[in-house]
């Protein structure tokens, strides 16, 4: 089986050892890997922001980049999301439609991957502590992606898995609403945070790290127990990879 990686902006120049961690986590379960290096953002920011027209060649340079891959692994609901089901709202060339098509079937966040496609049931790995997971709006909203993260966390022998209260409850990043609307997100960080603190957690486990990001940054700023952790990470941490 072979994977060429997607590796988003976020995770790329700010959370590269979460990255890192998905590849230690992918040659783990004996996937070959592929890196493309010449990708680029998928354009995400710029479609939320409403410049639909200016991210087309963004999206079909995208397409072409990754044409004859097998499959196609992002270690992000949200980006994964962009290119399966919103690049189909754009005005692509009709000559690379099929490729499109093709892609949208091809391409799967990291945790969706694993259970999906690679059918990992199992994980051999050690993490002997008290953990929550939050479900980012994307991976689940758009993607359905609910029980897959879910799978792999209890499939680590002596992890303590604890759902908060409201898991599926926006973290309020959302990109550019983060500062565009600050004192709404804020007010959303905060109630997220306090679901996870009453949940007794260690870590709050994500698959997205632009919500990890948000949620850790109020965690750590207001003095609280538990801290953001991305799913690759928990995973390459159990089976001593990282």
């Amino acid at each position: 089986m072979n994977v060429a990686l997607f590796i988003p902006c976020l995770s790329e120049h700010m959370f590269a050892e979460s990255a890192l961690s998905m590849v230690k986590v992918l040659d783990h379960f004996g996937i070959r890997i592929d890196y493309v290096e010449d990708q680029t953002c998928c354009g995400q920011p710029a479609f939320n922001s409403g410049y639909r027209k200016e991210i087309v060649p963004v999206a079909e340079r995208l397409i072409r980049l990754f044409e004859g891959h097998e499959y196609v692994v992002a270690p992000s609901g949200s980006c994964t999301a962009m290119v399966r089901v919103f690049y189909r709202e754009l005005e692509i060339d009709p000559a690379l439609k099929p490729e499109l098509e093709s892609l949208s079937h091809r391409i799967f966040e990291f945790t969706e991957f694993l259970v999906d496609v690679a059918k990992v049931a199992t994980v051999d790995g050690s993490f002997p502590h008290r953990v929550t997971y939050h479900d980012s709006c994307h991976l689940l909203r758009e993607l359905g992606v609910r029980e897959q993260p879910r799978r792999l966390i209890r499939a680590i022998s002596d992890i303590d898995f604890v759902e908060m209260e409201k898991p599926d409850t926006c973290c309020g990043f959302g990109g550019t609403f983060s500062y565009k609307m600050a004192e709404i997100s804020l007010a959303m960080v905060e109630r997220k945070c306090r679901y996870i603190e009453a949940s007794g957690a260690d870590y709050v486990v994500g698959a997205d790290s632009s919500c990890l990001m948000n949620i850790d940054g109020w965690l750590r700023k207001h003095n609280m127990h538990a801290r953001g952790l991305h799913i690759a990470d928990l995973l390459a941490r159990s089976l001593g990879l990282a």
